[in-house]
């Protein structure tokens, strides 16, 4: 038996068809189910609860009704202990959680089993470390005033809204510090990957989360999404997902004056000068972009290459791109999995072609693959001839595809790279370690890679300028938008 198809005969036990709701596996109102499907195979995996806005409001009631009961009279100190029992838990079955991951979004067991998963149990940990480290000051006081302190205390109902492109490891970067900080948490995953979310919920209960505090709601973006955007029970609001959507979350939370935690699109550019180490940048722009598929919001899509070092960098580029072929994802050597849903696929192809159509030249790849005869596979793919202008330059592909825009120098680097309306990330490949710190402190984006690209890590801040949204996930700045700050005078 091979590899993969052992992978697929020790498939695991898939969530019932029901929310996770109070605690418990619920029969949803209405009884609405959806399709999951695998997309490597075109098979149904299973059916899935689709939650309403009914739903919505029996979760609001569990989630504050743990707020003010048993989660709410749980110590910090206790907070941490149940996050890093649930990490513990997730590390025992990371075989499990990694399987159902790559079945439900195509991408390789690899990533999924030694990337996406161990991050999570990493996140976890983190922010149990900070449960009980999360504090008010003294401050100095004046006037008839004896004593001056802040208090930091739990926003209260988190709305967690998340995509689909990292299912599980995107909700952890939002549950963790909610829950550190004494919040409940609604979370309504994306309806292409709902199954690890659920699974993570049923997995709080076994560890000792009181009933109510981590709910899961499948279903369609715009009823329960939206519901839980304009519900005046959910204080909070942290989305992950397209900037158009992202955009419109932003002028319906205005209704109920929402806090709200952004994270968006991006169309990053990744700057190679020529007195880099060509090699290490060539597999660098190849991770940057074909790493997840090219599903990853800070992917390094605009390749920008001193004018000098451009052919050299694009040949040893394109060799290796050539080498990298879509493959069954449950096989532990696959590094290019199948796109999530047809209609991506459809979606990424359709910018291939608008790019030729715009005077763009494939160089390699630039159409639909499949793996003995199904799944919704993409060749990877680079387009040289490009500028600026374009509109596969200007907007988020998500998909396999790296655009190759020319420069002459860090001036016009810079300026390329910031004419965009994102600012999520940004690579700087060059061996001038002063050139390196000049650019990447006047490049417009949240996150800045020095010679490498797409690393990440729980203790380091990632967020966006401009239309990639506001608000930082990770690190200790995390912990700012899942709390409120209070100050209580003392009269003398």
């Amino acid at each position: 038996m091979t590899d993969a198809a052992n992978a697929a005969a020790l498939r695991p036990e898939l969530p019932p068809a029901r929310l996770w709701l109070g605690g418990e596996w619920v029969e949803p109102e209405g009884g609405r189910t959806f399709t999951s499907e695998n997309p490597a195979t075109e098979e149904v995996l299973c059916e899935v609860a689709s939650a309403s806005a009914a739903d919505v409001d029996r979760a609001v009631a569990a989630a504050r009704g743990a707020l003010a009961g048993e989660w709410g009279a749980t110590s910090a100190r206790e907070r941490g202990k149940l996050l890093w029992r649930l990490a513990d838990a997730l590390e025992e079955r990371i075989q499990d959680f990694a399987v159902v991951e790559t079945l439900d979004n195509g991408k390789p067991i690899f990533e999924s089993r030694y990337v996406d998963m161990p991050s999570v149990v990493d996140c976890l940990r983190y922010y149990a470390g900070w449960a009980d480290k999360v504090a008010g000051e003294t401050l100095a006081s004046s006037g008839p005033i004896g004593l001056t302190y802040t208090l930091r205390e739990p926003v209260g109902a988190v709305g967690a809204i998340t995509p689909w492109n990292f299912p599980l490891l995107l909700a952890a970067w939002k549950i963790a510090p909610a829950l550190a900080c004494g919040n409940v948490v609604i979370h309504k995953p994306a309806s292409l990957t709902s199954l690890t979310a659920l699974m993570l919920g049923a997995l709080a209960a076994e560890v000792g989360f009181p009933a109510g505090v981590l709910n899961v709601l499948p279903g369609g973006g715009s009823e329960v999404g939206g519901t839980m955007v304009g519900h005046p029970g959910i204080d909070k609001i942290a989305f992950t997902g397209s900037t158009a959507v992202g955009i419109g979350i932003a002028k319906q939370a205005a209704d109920t004056v929402k806090r709200l935690g952004l994270e968006l699109g991006g169309k990053s550019a990744n700057i190679v000068f020529a007195d880099s180490d060509l090699d290490a940048a060539a597999k660098g722009a190849f991770n940057g972009i074909f790493y997840g598929k090219g599903e990853v919001c800070a992917a390094g899509s605009r390749l920008l290459v001193e004018r000098t070092a451009h052919d050299e960098l694009l040949e040893k580029l394109v060799a290796r791109t050539e080498r990298l072929q879509p493959a069954d994802p449950l096989h532990p050597k696959t590094r290019l999995g199948a796109l999530v849903s047809k209609e991506q696929r459809d979606s990424v192809l359709g910018y291939v072609e608008k790019g030729r159509r715009e005077g763009a030249e494939v160089a390699t790849g630039g159409a639909a693959a499949a793996v003995d005869g199904k799944g919704y596979f993409m060749q990877p793919t680079v387009l040289t001839g490009v500028d600026n202008a374009m509109t596969v330059a200007r907007e988020e592909i998500f998909g396999p595809v790296l655009v190759t825009i020319p420069f002459d120098d860090a001036e016009e680097a810079v300026a390329l790279a910031n004419a965009s309306v994102y600012g999520l990330a940004a690579g700087v490949w060059t061996r001038d370690v002063g050139k390196a710190h000049h650019v990447a402190a006047r490049l417009q984006a949240g996150t800045v890679w020095i010679n490498q690209y797409n690393w990440y890590d729980a203790g380091a801040p990632f967020g966006g300028y401009k239309q990639s949204g506001y608000g930082r996930e990770l690190g200790r700045q995390a912990l700012d938008y899942y709390t409120e700050t209070k100050t209580v005078f003392v009269g003398k």
